[in-house]
């Protein structure tokens, strides 16, 4: 049976007040002119549902705040509350009506409070279920299901009811329709979607390390090694070569050790002090010439100072000869003024200046002295300098002496030696190198069998998987068989009752889940004029929930179409059999389904049969907004035509 699912009414909080739409029928009809706003409520009602992205009207994201859905789920009673504010529409505010409790508000997305998870878990799926492809050698996990997948077979919008079944047409969403498909009618199971799911994991990973594979065996392919036993052996060979070649370099160093005698390393000793002390007269030169530019440097200095105090004497000389004839400050003449001997005529204070005394003398003779210091300092400087050099001159001499007497001593005795020495270590260091190669090489072969084994147990864990998964479907085919059969007999005797003139043969794909027409898949068959489409979506539709009705499954017992008779305004006949297919579907069990209907207009005859809700451009389905008038606003359904 079906899972009870049903809109009991929609409230739209708006600025200019409250809208309520009430759906207590079994059948309820939204009827009214295009414009008038069905399908900008319908489109609010998935909002409202967070069931993927909803075509809101400008009325709707201008005017309404709030959208409410009271429904009814299972043996449950819930109020949603989604804003359409940016700022709020992530969260969902959920109300237990049959308590008056508050519930936790859950986020629209992923976590712990996700009103996806919520719905889901209401229809007895868990949140986490991914559609893997099964046929093909994708390594993708899958897409995880959503509650807005299964939507899709809960409401058929109107820009897809005369062109497409739940998203058919796109190619890529194929895995997950039909996987919601199978969940619906209990085909399968999350668990066999979880295997599913990592089986193409498992694809991925065996994918991934043959790659791995590959680039491991060309590395040894170009290091000429094309088995394991190859490079055991010729690191073994390698190895010899590192042990006879280090034998021989110790043999040798004890052969060299008698032949430095006594005398030899007394002239070695000589060396190593007259290189010492070459070192040390070097030090003692820079050491030198760095007193010499000090004294140099502070000689120029007490040269300024003197020339600054000379400068001085002589400005002072001559100023003392000037005598001032009028007041600087109040230009009095001082011509007459009467002043003493050795005061001065201006300020009448004693004028310090003796006449015959040189002004400075004092601080000239301290800068001489430091002059002449300076030269003794520079005499000596200079003197111990070149005896530095000297100094240097004859450790440069001894140096070289020594060395190529050293050099005439040893060059006989051990030259031929070193230069076995130098063979027997090149002879080392090739081995070693060879020994690290072949290290190298074994370590590959060691990851060529590590990566051998996790590709084989990867394939086993895939074998395994691949099994318990045919064998769960074996477990579910008869049930299958039975389900598919029962869809395929309602949707035939459906179509034939709806009388749809193009349709010569019709049946049902039990790969895709979709309609066969004139023997071909409904994605594939173009079909035209009547509404010939529309007609079929409605026998699919009316066949999956008759059928979803009878049998055990998860199918939730809503379905809503919005503009059924968009494409059959010139097929009459037809239009009074869909209603008819709908009026009967709604009364055959009373209260095990809802059908929720938006049209322009109805046929006379099934008028009185169901619930309507009417609505025109004076009283719109927004009616607290003013209707700006017919043709004054664009339909949503134009955004894709």
């Amino acid at each position: 049976m079906t899972i009870k699912f049903r809109l009991n009414a929609v409230v739209l909080h708006t600025t200019e007040g409250e809208v309520r739409h009430e759906f207590s029928a079994d059948l309820t009809v939204l009827e009214g002119p295009t414009g008038a706003g069905k399908t900008t409520l319908l489109e609010l009602i998935k909002y409202g549902f967070a069931a993927g992205e909803a075509r809101l009207a400008s009325v709707a994201t201008e005017s309404v705040n709030d959208v409410a859905l009271d429904v009814s789920i299972a043996d449950e009673h819930f109020l949603f509350l989604r804003s359409l504010d940016a700022a709020k529409s992530k969260n969902v505010r959920i109300v237990d009506l049959r308590t008056g409790e508050r519930l936790p508000d859950h986020t629209i997305g992923d976590g712990e409070l996700s009103f996806n998870g919520f719905l889901l878990g209401k229809l007895g799926l868990p949140d986490d279920i991914k559609a893997a492809a099964q046929k093909s050698r994708s390594s993708k996990a899958g897409s995880r299901v959503t509650f807005g997948d299964v939507f899709k077979y809960l409401y058929v919008p109107q820009y897809a009811v005369n062109r497409d079944i739940a998203d058919s047409r796109d190619g890529y969403y194929d895995p997950k329709r039909k996987a919601v498909f199978e969940l619906l009618f209990k085909l399968t199971d999350p668990e066999i979607l979880a295997m599913q799911s990592n089986v193409n994991i498992l694809n991925g990973k065996i994918d991934s390390e043959g790659a791995n594979l590959e680039t491991v065996l060309t590395f040894l392919n170009d290091s000429n090694t094309s088995s394991r036993e190859e490079v055991e052996q010729a690191l073994g060979e390698a190895i010899s070569e590192q042990e006879n070649s280090q034998e021989e370099l110790n043999s040798l160093r004890e052969e060299l050790d008698p032949v430095v005698d006594r005398q030899t390393q007394v002239y070695r000793d000589l060396l190593t002090d007259a290189e010492r002390t070459l070192a040390e007269a070097r030090s003692a030169v820079q050491d030198l010439l760095r007193e010499r530019g000090e004294i140099s440097l502070e000689k120029r200095r007490v040269k300024a100072d003197s020339a600054r105090l000379e400068r001085m004497r002589d400005a002072g000389a001559r100023l003392a000869n000037i005598e001032f004839a009028a007041c600087p400050r109040c230009m009095q003449s001082l011509k007459n003024r009467d002043a003493g001997h050795d005061v001065c005529r201006l300020c009448l204070q004693p004028d310090p200046v003796a006449s015959g005394q040189p002004t400075g003398s004092y601080e000239l003779q301290q800068l001489q002295l430091q002059m002449d210091e300076m030269e003794a300092q520079l005499e000596v400087t200079e003197h111990h300098l070149q005896r530095a050099y000297r100094a240097v001159d004859d450790r440069e001499s001894l140096v070289k002496n020594l060395t190529e007497t050293l050099e005439s001593r040893t060059a006989n005795r051990i030259t031929p030696r070193l230069q076995a020495f130098s063979d027997a270590s090149d002879r080392l260091a090739t081995a070693r190198t060879r020994q690290e190669a072949y290290d190298l090489a074994l370590q590959q072969w060691d990851r060529v069998a590590d990566i051998e084994r996790e590709v084989q147990g990867h394939r086993t864990e895939q074998e395994r998987l691949k099994a318990e998964i045919a064998a769960r479907k074996t477990a579910l085919a008869e049930h299958k068989d039975s389900v598919l059969s029962r869809i395929e007999e309602e949707f035939r005797k459906t179509v034939a009752g709806l009388k749809i003139a193009t349709v010569e043969s019709c049946g049902f794909d039990r790969e895709n889940y979709l309609p066969l027409i004139n023997g071909k898949v409904f994605t594939k068959t173009l079909m035209s004029g009547g509404g010939s489409m529309t007609a079929t979506q409605i026998a699919y539709w009316t066949s999956l929930i008759t059928v979803a009705r009878e049998v055990d499954c998860r199918y939730p017992s809503i379905l809503v179409i919005d503009g059924p008779r968009l494409a059959l305004n010139t097929a009459t006949e037809t239009c009074a059999a869909i209603y008819k297919r709908l009026v009967k579907l709604a009364n055959e069990v009373p209260g095990t389904v809802q059908l929720i209907i938006s049209d322009n207009e109805l046929p006379d005859e099934y008028q009185g049969e169901f619930a309507r809700i009417r609505v025109d451009y004076h009283h719109p389905t927004v009616t607290t907004v003013p209707h700006p008038g017919e043709g004054l606003v664009d339909p949503i359904a134009s955004v894709d035509e």
